[in-house]
């Protein structure tokens, strides 16, 4: 009975989001302020529709209904109670579910905090978020049920992959899929300017929080996911330019350029075409990776479909959500007046700059990815793009951007000297130098030397602003300290996140200077490595876990970390007495995931500042006299 109401909620899903997708925006074509005055209602209907749905397939999870499918073929009577229920988007039907209820999440969540919105306006958001809804619940009820039902019903389940029975990948793909998600909020902000034909400085103050918030949350499933493959995959890596984290990497790229980009629409009525141009491209690349994942086109740790069906009609759903809105791009970005004219050495150029670099980056990225996928299918040919084609691309383009990082808050708006900013990061400048030097004298290697002074110059400059704004030393201390304790939520944000880049880069940095070895020992035998004995001083439990019903044996490392380096062992088979050991020293790694934390938290503190939350001022009518 439940699975069937889980299927009748699906189903019910599908009308009311076709509805929200259509009467909205015929309402707000109309002028119409009854069918306008419908969208919210709709929006939350489908949510609570979803909610119900994805309660149902939760509730067959936990009690172990044999009789569905999707449990049978990822779950086990024997499995804890924990990944039963993570379990339930461990798998494609699920995480398609799962996908549609964070997509309607996303239209509740305007027809809740967007009231101070234009009634036109927040009518067309939620309509065009229920045009993609639709669409994704279409693929759900048609080609990705997961409700179907199997009879006669087995005794026991197949169980999930024991890879994802851990609780780094419990959460990873819930957080991940509320970043690439997310953008479908600026995406719909973008369609609906262009229908509308406007787009100013209150728009871009609308679009900004909701696409901060969808960056802090890529930015933490990103963290996420390399933490789990550095501890569950065991062979010491955090990051190998897997097709399917490259999926994940490019959204974060353009997203990060549209958030920059959208302060400058906000502060300056400038760069409106990239703006929307970026919020189209950031949302197009997070349903590419969507694709990339569930079609089976890629042959990846990650990836687990391979129906060639959901392929196509995942396909057919990016031409049309892609081609639609690039084609409506087209046709009326020219009634787009640029304004706001600023002069090439600005903090609008800075932020153009960065635009242009992260989007080339993610070109790269894109190319080195679908490459092959192209030459295999055009020309037959078998190649591979690995870690050296993505390492030697991307840093010269990285290294301009991380130069104007600590820069750009430091020009003036509309025009400005890059000389008086230089002048001001003098000391930042003589801190990357310190570090880079001595970096290079105690390591002799170039280019983790100018990474360790990359981060030096990010993290120290990135107070810069701060600094700036204080008047530290030149001012008393007082003054000082009373105006820091002014500033708004919004420059903490910029400035903590700014640094946290620096300390992920200086993790990054320390982990190419990383050491391993593989040895044979036996009970009481010694090892040396990178200055450490392996001996009995401290006790770790590498291991490898076998899950009978799959027949699969899992290898789990044993991790021992001070904060600056991690010690890294690896069990692997035993002969003649012997065990084999991959030993790893890997320095500076724990700064990586708390780099990104770092930027996720200077994420959530600009979230928080209040001019953010409010939005754009409703207008107020002046009271009239009696």
């Amino acid at each position: 009975m439940i699975p069937e109401l889980g299927h009748f909620a699906l189903a019910l899903a599908v009308a009311l989001a076709t509805a929200q997708a259509v009467i909205p925006l015929w309402g707000a074509r109309a002028r119409d302020p009854r069918l306008i005055a419908a969208a919210p209602a709709l929006a939350l209907g489908q949510l609570i529709a979803l909610a119900a749905s994805y309660a149902a397939l939760v509730w067959c999870a936990v009690t172990d209904d044999f009789t569905v499918l999707n449990i049978v073929d990822n779950s086990n009577s024997l499995k804890p109670l924990i990944y039963k229920i993570t379990g339930t988007w461990g798998n494609h039907e699920g995480s398609i579910l799962l996908w549609c209820l964070i997509l309607a999440l996303c239209g509740g969540a305007v027809a809740t905090f967007g009231r101070n919105l234009p009634s036109a306006l927040r009518a067309r958001v939620i309509g065009v978020l229920g045009f993609v809804s639709a669409g994704f619940l279409m693929f759900a009820l048609t080609e990705s049920n997961p409700f179907l039902r199997v009879w006669p019903p087995p005794l026991d389940g197949q169980d999930m992959n024991p890879l994802l029975q851990d609780p780094g990948l419990a959460i990873h793909p819930p957080v991940l899929y509320a970043g690439y998600v997310g953008f479908a909020i600026p995406f719909a902000f973008a369609i609906a300017a262009l229908l509308e034909g406007r787009v100013d400085a209150a728009w871009g103050r609308w679009v900004r929080p909701w696409t901060l918030a969808s960056w802090c949350m890529l930015t933490g499933g990103i963290a996420l996911g390399s933490w789990w493959a550095y501890y569950e995959l065991g062979w010491g890596g955090y990051w190998f330019w897997d097709p399917v984290e490259n999926a994940s990497l490019l959204p974060w790229l353009t997203g990060t350029a549209l958030l920059h980009s959208a302060i400058v629409v906000e502060k300056r009525e400038a760069l409106k075409t990239w703006t929307i141009l970026l919020a189209i491209g950031t949302f197009s690349l997070s349903l590419s990776g969507t694709f990339l994942v569930r079609s089976g086109i890629l042959n990846s740790v990650h990836s687990f479909a391979n129906d060639p069906a959901r392929g196509v009609f995942i396909l057919g759903l990016l031409a049309i959500v892609i081609g639609g809105s690039l084609v409506l791009f087209a046709w009326r970005a020219p009634v787009l007046a640029p304004s706001g004219l600023f002069a090439p050495i600005s903090r609008e150029g800075a932020l153009v700059l960065n635009n242009i670099l992260l989007c080339s980056i993610a070109a790269v990225v894109l190319t080195g990815t679908t490459y092959p996928l192209f030459a295999d299918l055009l020309f037959g040919v078998k190649i591979s793009v690995g870690p050296p084609y993505f390492q030697s691309t991307v840093l010269p383009l990285a290294a301009p951007v991380f130069a104007a990082m600590t820069v750009a808050p430091l020009l003036p708006w509309k025009r400005a000297r890059l000389g008086p900013a230089l002048i001001r990061l003098w000391w930042a400048m003589v801190a990357a130098a310190v570090v880079g030097v001595v970096a290079a004298l105690g390591l002799r290697r170039g280019l983790p030397a100018l990474a360790f002074a990359a981060s030096a110059w990010l993290i120290v400059g990135a107070f810069a602003e701060l600094v700036e704004r204080t008047r530290l030393f030149r001012v008393s201390l007082r003054t000082s300290f009373s105006r820091l304790a002014g500033q708004p939520l919004a420059v903490w944000g910029s400035s903590i996140a700014h640094a946290g880049m620096g300390v992920t880069i200086a993790g990054i940095a320390g982990m190419s200077l990383a050491i391993s070895t593989i040895v044979a020992v036996k009970p009481g035998t010694t090892v040396p490595l990178a200055g450490y004995e392996f001996k009995p001083l401290m006790t770790m439990h590498p291991s490898r876990r076998a899950f009978t019903t799959q027949r699969t044996t899992v290898t789990d490392a044993a991790i021992h970390t001070n904060g600056f380096a991690d010690i890294y062992t690896v069990l692997g088979e035993e002969h003649d007495g012997e065990a084999v050991l991959r030993l790893h020293y890997n320095p500076l790694a724990p700064w990586i995931w708390f780099g990104a934390l770092v930027m996720a938290v200077g994420g959530g503190l600009s979230l928080a500042d209040r001019r953010l939350r409010v939005g754009a001022p409703a207008k107020r009518s002046l009271a009239v006299p009696a």
